[in-house]
């Protein structure tokens, strides 16, 4: 299964027939917003039309059309506006700014190639060193740190996006060994569908699950929402196949081994830049029997961060574990209510558990248990306690379930907030225990300071929230959530113009307070281009040079991913 690339939002998310649900109260729910955001009125702000774009003329002239198609076929290779326009960047805010105003610039594929097969990648990756053409892996194309955006090195002759998702099989299935081959193109829905038929799951569900592939997973370190038991891609990838201008690579895939460095690790966070991932080998577990999502309330966000450290730091088996601050909280909980207005007896007990000390400071955790039914219970007994010791108020599984059955739907909602002028990004870091209070302070002020002084106007209001996820006994993600009106111009291009700034300046506060507070630059969005100056900062001299010598060595003619990660432009 793949999908027909023109029924997706080429200059958006998702499926083109779908959308945020709103529900019948979206007029009332816009007004919160407003109010929330200090916006008498919202701008209007539509994407650009894609007919109405000038899209740049491919740099290939037939010939090098016809070298492509000897690989992989006529019909596999795109030279059409949509599918260049679609292939152009991914899903960053920044990628967006762009895609919407309709400013493609030269950063546009030439063509764009499917191919079907490990060795037909093999044979475009040979041709592009042969040929100074610059290729860029594009999966889902779900990035948001500008990985997938279709730019070359001086001197190359174009660029071509290589689109996996043509490779999208289950090779094979050890189910004594608990391990699964898939090619690396398969989409997250198709993955699970091919590996559930036959009773287990790789159990990894980004919130871009269904739209983001494999391959993507790997190449940008990715983590799911069930990470704690699941595991990062780290945790599950135990072998890959790439193809590499050096010949096919294929890692090891032992249980262990002492024979010098795992290859895994380098392959995992690559991001395209030293092979085009092909097919990877992955750690499954049995399909759970019981999943059980449960909402805790905390009087404050130290109260519910000592929970969760207690639970990760006792070995207590849990799928999930994410605690909002307050202002997330509140948001969430405002945002529902809106939607959906409680009733009486919903208020009498809202005032109820306010009166108790669950009031403006009031932090929601949601803990999600995942397994067989008696593993479950034991776990569901064991943080229950842990959370009543540390003064949380359990809710039960209402709000577990809600948020389980809306858990990919919030992507769909940044759409019509562009639209209206609001621009909503996110940014993640990781850090120990020992310095998370402190870094969420910090981060948090330097945000809200950062876009005070790039307020859109003096009425200009932002939402600044947070969340911990991904949890580890020595550390956790850190992940903010913005809202803010954007800066604008008088034309389509200055707007993107003005609001890619008002971002680059809060981008950089941000980063500069999470290298200071002891953070990494990304915990699973990765680097790309957007975080690429602060690279070298994390690794430090000597591990930056490795990495530029070890993608010199594998790509001397650097066609792989000009630009990112490590890789000059």
């Amino acid at each position: 299964m793949t999908y027909d690339r023109r029924k997706l939002r080429w200059n958006g998310w998702g499926a083109a027939h779908a959308g945020f649900d709103f529900g019948p109260r979206e007029p009332e729910v816009w007004a919160w917003i407003a109010a929330a955001l200090g916006r008498r009125e919202f701008a209007r702000t539509p994407a650009v039309p894609l007919p109405d774009i000038e899209v740049p003329a491919s740099r290939f002239d037939a010939a090098m059309f016809e070298r492509f198609a000897a690989v992989v076929g006529h019909e596999h290779v795109k030279g059409d506006r949509y599918e260049r326009a679609f292939h152009a960047r991914g899903k960053s805010y920044p990628d967006l700014l762009r895609l919407r105003a309709g400013d493609l610039g030269d950063q546009v594929p030439d063509a764009v190639v499917y191919p079907e097969s490990f060795d037909e990648v093999q044979a475009l990756v040979e041709l592009a060193a042969l040929e100074s053409v610059a290729l860029v892996p594009f999966g889902g194309g779900s990035s948001v740190v500008g990985g997938v955006t279709a730019q070359r090195r001086k001197g190359q002759v174009g660029v071509v996006t290589v689109d996996t998702t043509r490779m999208n099989k289950l090779l094979a299935l050890d189910e004594v060994s608990h391990t699964a081959t898939l090619e690396a193109g398969v989409y997250g829905p198709d993955l699970e569908a091919q590996l559930q038929a036959r009773g287990y799951t790789l159990g990894h569900y980004p919130q871009s699950f269904e739209y983001s592939t494999l391959g993507g997973w790997i190449a940008a370190r990715g983590a799911g929402q069930q990470s704690n038991r699941y595991g990062k891609a780290e945790k599950w990838l135990l072998g890959a196949k790439l193809a590499t201008p050096r010949g096919a690579w294929t890692t090891e895939s032992f249980p262990a081994s002492a024979a010098g460095p795992n290859m895994n690790q380098l392959v995992l966070g690559s991001e395209g830049t030293l092979g085009i991932i092909a097919e990877a080998t992955v750690r499954v577990h049995p399909v759970p029997q019981v999943k059980d999502y449960r909402g805790y309330l905390f009087k404050n966000f130290a109260a519910g961060s000592a929970a969760v450290r207690e639970i990760v730091q006792r070995g207590i088996p849990v799928a999930m574990l994410r605690l909002s601050d307050a202002d997330e909280t509140r948001f969430l909980q405002g945002f529902s209510g809106v939607q959906h207005p409680p009733g009486q007896v919903t208020k009498i007990g809202s005032r109820l558990v306010a009166w108790r000390g669950y009031a403006e400071e009031r932090c929601l955790l949601l803990v999600g248990l995942e397994g067989e039914r008696d593993a479950v219970f034991e776990a569901r007994v064991a943080t229950s306690c842990v959370c009543d010791r540390n003064g949380g108020f359990s809710l039960g599984r209402g709000a577990g379930r809600r948020w389980y059955a809306r858990r990919f739907g919030m992507p769909y909602l940044r759409d019509p907030l562009l639209d209206r002028g609001i621009a909503v990004e996110t940014l993640e870091t990781s850090v120990r225990w020992a310095n998370l209070p402190g870094l969420y302070e910090d981060l948090g002020a330097a945000i809200r300071e950062a876009l005070a002084q790039q307020a859109a106007d003096a009425e200009a209001r932002a939402i600044v929230m947070a969340h911990i996820s991904h949890v580890y006994e020595d550390g956790a993600s850190l992940y903010f959530t913005m809202v803010f009106p954007q800066r604008l111009g008088d034309s389509p291009v200055a707007s993107a113009n003005a609001a890619a700034e008002q971002w680059a300046f809060v981008k950089k506060a941000a980063c500069e307070t999470i290298a200071a507070g002891g953070g990494t630059i990304s915990h699973h969005h990765g680097v790309g281009t957007d975080h690429a100056p602060w690279l070298a900062q994390e690794k430090g001299p000597v591990g930056f040079d490795l990495l530029a010598g070890l993608k010199e060595r594998i790509d001397p003619r650097g066609v792989l991913n000009p630009g990112k990660l490590a890789a000059p432009g």
